[in-house]
């Protein structure tokens, strides 16, 4: 392969780094979910690396390793032509024939220290991602994939932080076609936008779970009480979390990575409330009867709670503004680690084993829209 005179060349090298065990392409099992989703972070490594050899002019090229690996070719890059030639994504085509295999896998890296990715990082922040030049040209590409292949081709998602955001986006915006197009998404830890969070309180005020619950009711009623009196508000969201209800994306959180760690209480604090609904639902059972109302009232009050953040409330009522919540998710399978806690935003932690992450299962989380 030739010499490599640093460790930053050392990092992209497959043969280093890579998860070497999977390399045995008939012992690839696209049904599991470990595999899949090891594999998908290793094509997300392979956009990052692919830029660095564009970036240092490397002679020798690192990225296809990375992809080749397993089964993939290189079938196009995307790039972010409007200011500068810097590879942000790719298009990856499997080759070989295997059940369950997608045929397509688009990645998208995450932030590199350039000027273009910090501004993208902003607009993350300012939830002002969607309208940006890369969201629009990744999902102009996947249309572009759909119109070659049919409605039938099958095509997954994949990102790492910024690159998960834009992933999201996309997956989003594919389920707001006329036909709506269910895309498998693959969101290695993907940024969370609400800066302050329940659980980011409770947390500095060490706060026991007992209290915690409590809070958690408290502040979901406050949304849901905000819902009642929003009423346009309320229903145009209501009615986007059942546009995106079927659409169940995989989030990999680390659990001492900030930025995208607040999933998880924003997913906890939504079950702690459907809890407490339960248990509210069986009192007014017991002491009023009427079990099917109370059942469909508890439940519309619950989707409110979810649907609606504290921030978009305050946007609303304030300053009349109506923007969508990129990180209110009706449905995913949420996959929590605690694997090396010092480099918890590292992206190399998800093409691990689940024996060395500890995984276990992933937690499923829905919204009922149909007792809506």
């Amino acid at each position: 392969m030739g010499k490599f005179s640093n460790s930053a060349d050392d990092r992209d090298r497959f043969d280093l780094h890579g998860p070497k065990d999977m390399m045995d392409l008939d012992a690839i099992d696209w049904a599991k979910e470990e595999h899949r989703r090891r594999i998908a972070a290793c094509l997300v490594k392979g956009v990052y690396v692919h830029e660095n050899d564009r970036d240092k002019h490397r002679a020798v090229k690192l990225a296809p390793a990375w992809w080749e690996s397993f089964g993939f070719r290189l079938e196009d890059e995307i790039r972010d032509t409007k200011y500068s030639s810097t590879i942000y994504g790719a298009i990856f085509k499997h080759t070989a024939s295997q059940p369950c295999a997608p045929r397509y896998v688009v990645a998208f890296r995450g932030t590199r220290r350039n000027i273009r990715d910090y501004y993208y990082d902003l607009k993350i922040v300012m939830n002002k991602l969607e309208k940006r030049t890369r969201c629009m040209q990744a999902c102009a590409t996947i249309e572009g994939l759909m119109s070659e292949e049919g409605q039938d081709g099958c095509i997954w998602l994949a990102g790492h932080s910024l690159g998960a955001a834009v992933a999201q986006v996309v997956g989003r915006g594919m389920m707001e076609r006329e036909k709506p197009l269910n895309l498998p998404d693959f969101l290695f830890n993907p940024p969370y936008v609400a800066f302050i969070t329940s659980i980011k309180l409770l947390n500095l005020l060490k706060a026991d779970p007992v209290a915690k619950r409590h809070f958690y009711f408290a502040s979901s009623l406050l949304k849901a009480a905000a819902g009642l009196v929003l009423v346009s508000h309320r229903e145009r969201r209501e009615s986007s979390f059942k546009r995106f209800s079927a659409w169940v994306p995989n989030l990999y959180v680390h659990e001492d990575d900030w930025i995208c760690r607040g999933f998880i209480g924003y997913f906890e604090a939504r079950e702690e409330f459907k809890e407490s609904l339960t248990r509210v639902g069986i009192w007014f059972k017991d002491h009023f009867g009427g079990r099917d109302k109370f059942k469909k009232i508890f439940a519309r009050v619950g989707i409110w709670s979810m649907a609606l953040s504290h921030c978009d409330v305050l946007s609303w009522a304030l300053l009349g503004k109506d923007k969508e919540q990129p990180h209110l998710l009706p449905s995913v399978t949420l996959w929590k680690s605690r694997f090396q806690p010092k480099h918890a935003h590292d992206l190399r932690h998800w093409w691990k084993p689940d024996s060395e992450l500890n995984l276990g299962a992933g937690t499923s989380y829905s919204c009922p829209v149909h007792e809506a």
